[in-house]
């Protein structure tokens, strides 16, 4: 926290809080970190996703294809351009989509895929069914596969930096990742009311823009994600090697090193809710995330699901998150096991 302090005394000395030099500084920051051409700084996850497809063409009255096993954003996001979000259902063991799925879901008036990683774990690539991808990867800040981090799998990705995810600021943030410079600088003008100069105006905007205290702060903690992201992973690894998977009726999740950043530690049990009351008994936190998925809130009644959702209500119904962090020892994953055993 000293380290921060100083930054953030460092930006207020310095007058400038609205994007300028530390905004311009960890976008380039995270752009490399995330093998990316452009990194844009929004002001929060919801907002990175509504102007990368704006950017990439989505209207309204479009077609745009998102897991309903998601955080509402993913879906709110859609609609707030006046798109209309199709949902499509999910692997219940990975809780992500697949291409099977999307494709299910697809229709003659499709724009665009938003493909969630969950919980920290990369979805599958689904580019090439003929309409751009976005990558919602707000729970997944540094996960890889085959090399390649969270932030390359679509033709756009969008990042939320609120205080709980893996990198996480002050307050709210957000950015968007690509490499397409025309989608970069559409996204740039978005972020800024549609405008490059503050006196020409090309489109109706957004005023949504990363400001200088919360870049300051993340450019001091972007060097530390892999080394959390490795002490989560050895988390996950210890729940396994003692024992959370002989636990009655409780599946943990199966991952591969270099894949998942575990940002939720999320088992699957069909006894979840129980599982949650034995463990608050014992004063151990534990959460459910999205029992009632995205295509069954009250705000999404107008877009019904054109197909089945299966895995979807099965993954509401099973899934459970178990504490989970880069600072939790044996002495407490011991515990929760007990408790899981107990159940």
């Amino acid at each position: 926290m000293d380290r921060i302090a100083e930054r953030l005394a460092d930006v207020a000395r310095s007058g400038r809080y609205i994007l300028g030099p530390e905004v311009e500084a960890f976008e380039r920051e995270f752009a490399d970190y995330c093998g990316a051409r452009h990194c844009v700084g929004v002001g929060n996850g919801t907002d990175a996703i509504s102007i990368s497809l704006r950017a990439l063409g989505v209207e309204p009255g479009d077609d745009v294809v998102v897991p309903s096993f998601t955080f509402y954003a993913s879906a709110e996001a859609i609609a707030s351009i006046g798109a209309r979000p199709v949902f499509c259902d999910v692997d219940p063991e990975t809780f992500c989509v697949t291409r099977e799925s999307v494709q299910a879901a697809m229709t003659g008036r499709t724009k665009a895929i938003v493909s969630v990683d969950l919980f920290g774990r990369l979805a599958p690539d689904v580019r090439g069914l003929g309409v751009p991808v976005v990558e919602d990867a707000a729970q997944a800040h540094g996960a890889r596969r085959d090399d390649r981090r969270a932030g390359t799998w679509g033709d756009v990705a969008t990042f939320s930096f609120f205080p709980s995810k893996n990198l996480g600021g002050l307050g709210d943030g957000g950015a968007i990742v690509t490499d397409d410079d025309e989608v970069a600088e559409l996204a740039r003008r978005l972020r800024f009311h549609g405008s490059t100069d503050k006196t020409t105006f090309t489109e109706v905007g957004y005023n949504s823009r990363l400001d200088a205290l919360q870049a300051a702060a993340l450019r001091v903690l972007l060097p530390d994600l892999d080394g959390w992201n490795e002490a989560r992973r050895r988390v996950a690894r210890a729940y396994e090697a003692r024992g959370l998977g002989s636990a009655d009726g409780v599946e943990p999740p199966r991952f591969e090193d270099e894949e998942h950043v575990f940002h939720l530690y999320v088992v699957q049990s069909d006894r979840a809710d129980e599982l949650q009351r034995t463990l608050a008994e014992r004063e151990i936190g534990a959460r459910v995330y999205y029992r009632r998925p995205a295509h069954e809130q009250p705000a999404m009644a107008d877009y019904p699901p054109m197909v089945d959702l299966p895995g979807t209500a099965e993954a509401a119904r099973t899934h459970l998150a178990l504490p989970m962090g880069p600072l939790l020892d044996e002495r407490a994953i011991d515990e929760v096991i007990a408790a899981c055993a107990s159940g």
